[in-house]
């Protein structure tokens, strides 16, 4: 194995040395749990016969402790094209558990909503607290103490994040991700963008640009594009909790259902032997790896708010720094839309997980000494699965087979991962550099505030942002309305830079894997709600963002003036629902939760 990158050695072991009191918290909890929390044998007879009522032919088992019984935590619907294929997935689970001497049955069921379906809409404020719910609700799905083991149904944006913190409460437990892949490609992303912005300047017609979308999303799978959903899938195997190569084979497919297979053969392996418990799995070399994965790939950079919340829940301290100084560490090998041009399939098709893995392996950039629960040796992640007959097997992938989309890591399309800290007299904000052309990397010009992204669309339409401009929407942030993706801007700010004016956004809201090419300082900490530098910002006062140097700055003299008004909360939508997280919810960087401080609180 090669040795390990010294930088990435630095940073993991800092990440380490901070988070030894609340690690040793957690692991300490996940013992005392594996030592005598609920399981079958302790529960009472009343409450075991409740467990096993309905378990059909799987019940004699289940009562007699033959075998591990292995929970499903499920967020099957069949509105979102990326849970679709969940639905038969408990009953074939349930088969082949039993070819192994297992058993299976579904925990419970969360929820999964869509950013795709609610973006620009008032569902988005629900998003983000969705991963909080997420979290509860698979906590009370493993509470029953019936299972030996933990089976994650999940893939897009909060979900996977959601389920994995929920899960990590039950650490002393096995547990693995069970994917269901993409969707066939469709329209071509860049035909899709051009009618988008085409309708953005009302070029093009309401029905064309239904036409464009339903043609790019237009079957089960997750969307194609290298969003949250699908970088969601490049960390999961990078932290070793997928089988190999389970992320990005396609649904519906003889190969989809053999890895499934896999997955639940190997769980109960590891519930017999009582090895590799996610408590142990999620390290913080897993967490490094994760990051590493996001930057090299170019990911999400929904995954700077996800990743600090999920090593949170294992007891892990990660921040922006350490995401800043692994991003000069590791370099871009990935151009996947919305940075590139193909898509998730033509990134599987040009070697994949398999290639990133193999490479980033090589190069030293990787902890390949996981305890992974996918796999005995972390290096079986660098093999592409593909069957023989019936039989699944692994083949060896060290060569790209396109690279204008995949490079090696000695040669790759930047030297460095293109996730940027900008911070200075506006915060602390994430600038994804890697979606943006080098020329754009430094835009000066006067602000333009809004409090919302539909005050900024109707500015666009009327030819008020016809100009240089730094377009600054504030009051985005967690506490002041759940932190929604402002997806809708991306059109008009790209139509805008076309035309030739230097454009950028800064906000303390989210914008989305999904989102690129309009320089963005995004994610601003503090935020707006919580007197943040943005609530102190009028129209003309001259903004600074420079992804060379790092700067986020304003030249004005915030301190000598008043806050912003703050707008009423929104109501409607089950909005009001959440007005509890929002008053607790911690900032961007460490993790946008309503939650986890309570949760360390108790600890």
């Amino acid at each position: 194995m090669t040795k390990l990158d010294s930088r990435i050695a630095a940073i993991t072991d800092r990440i380490i040395e901070r988070s030894k009191p609340s690690r040793r918290r957690y692991l300490d909890l996940m013992r005392d749990q594996a030592e005598v929390g609920m399981t079958r044998p302790r529960l009472s007879c009343g409450n075991f016969a409740h467990g096993f009522a309905a378990a059909g032919e799987d019940k004699d088992a289940i009562r007699h402790l033959r075998g591990p019984n292995l929970g499903i935590v499920t967020s099957f619907n069949d509105m979102l094209s990326a849970h679709q294929p969940y639905e038969r997935y408990p009953a074939q689970m349930k088969l082949f558990a039993r070819e192994v001497g297992a058993t299976a049955q579904v925990a419970g069921g969360v929820p999964a909503m869509c950013d795709g379906v609610t973006q620009g809409q008032p569902g988005m404020d629900l998003s983000l607290f969705s991963r909080d719910v997420i979290a509860l609700s698979t906590a009370i799905s493993l509470s029953h103490g019936m299972f030996d083991g933990i089976a994650m149904l999940g893939i897009c944006d909060k979900i996977v994040p959601g389920l994995l913190i929920g899960a990590l409460r039950f650490g002393h437990l096995p547990a693995l991700l069970v994917p269901g892949g993409p969707m066939p490609s469709g329209l071509a992303n860049k035909e899709k963008q051009r009618v988008r912005q085409a309708f953005a300047k009302g070029e093009a017609t309401k029905a064309e640009l239904l036409e464009a979308e339903a043609a790019s999303y237009h079957g089960a799978g997750t969307c194609t594009f290298y969003g949250t959903a699908n970088s969601n899938q490049m960390m999961m195997e990078l932290m070793g909790l997928h089988v190999p190569g389970a992320a990005f084979a396609l649904p519906g497919t003889g190969l989809r259902q053999q890895l499934t297979r896999a997955a639940v053969h190997r769980l109960a392996a590891l519930a017999v032997d009582k090895r590799r418990p996610l408590a142990e799995a999620v390290d913080e070399r897993a967490i490094v790896n994760a990051a590493v994965g996001l930057l090299a790939t170019g990911g999400s950079t929904n995954h700077a708010i996800h990743i600090p919340a999920i090593a949170r829940a294992a007891g892990i301290r990660i921040d922006w720094t350490d995401i800043d100084e692994l991003s000069a560490a590791v370099p871009l090998i990935a151009r996947v839309y919305p940075n590139g041009v193909g898509d998730v399939n033509d990134f599987h098709a040009a070697g994949g997980m398999a290639f990133v893995t193999d490479t980033l392996l090589e190069a030293g950039l990787l902890h390949g000494d996981l305890a992974a629960p996918g796999a005995d040796d972390f290096a079986a992640f660098a093999t592409n699965p593909r069957l023989d007959g019936d039989a699944l097997v692994w083949d060896e992938t060290k060569a790209s087979k396109d690279l204008a989309l995949l490079r090696h890591a000695h040669d790759p399309f930047l030297p460095d991962g293109g996730m940027k800290l900008v911070s200075g007299n506006l915060g602390r904000a994430i600038f994804k550099l890697s979606a943006v052309a080098k020329e754009r990397w430094t835009i000066e010009a006067p602000a333009a505030v809004f409090e919302d992204q539909d005050s900024v669309v109707t500015a666009f339409k009327e030819g008020r942002l016809d100009r240089d401009v730094v377009v600054v929407v504030r009051f985005q942030g967690p506490r002041a309305n759940g932190m929604p993706e402002l997806h809708k801007l991306t059109p008009p700010l790209g139509v805008l830079q076309d035309k030739g004016f230097n454009v950028a956004l800064v906000t303390d809201g989210r914008m989305s894997g999904a989102s690129g090419k309009v320089p963005a300082a995004i994610h601003c900490c503090p935020e707006a709600l919580n007197d943040g530098p943005l609530a102190h910002v009028v129209d003309g006062d001259i903004v600074r963002l420079c992804g060379h140097s790092g700067e986020l700055d304003v030249k004005a003299d915030l301190a000598t003036r008043p806050r912003a008004a703050v707008p009423p909360p929104a109501l409607g939508t089950g909005r009001e629902l959440f007005g509890f997280m929002r008053a607790t919810a911690d900032d961007a960087e460490h993790g946008g939760s309503a939650m986890l401080h309570a949760m360390e609180s108790a600890l």
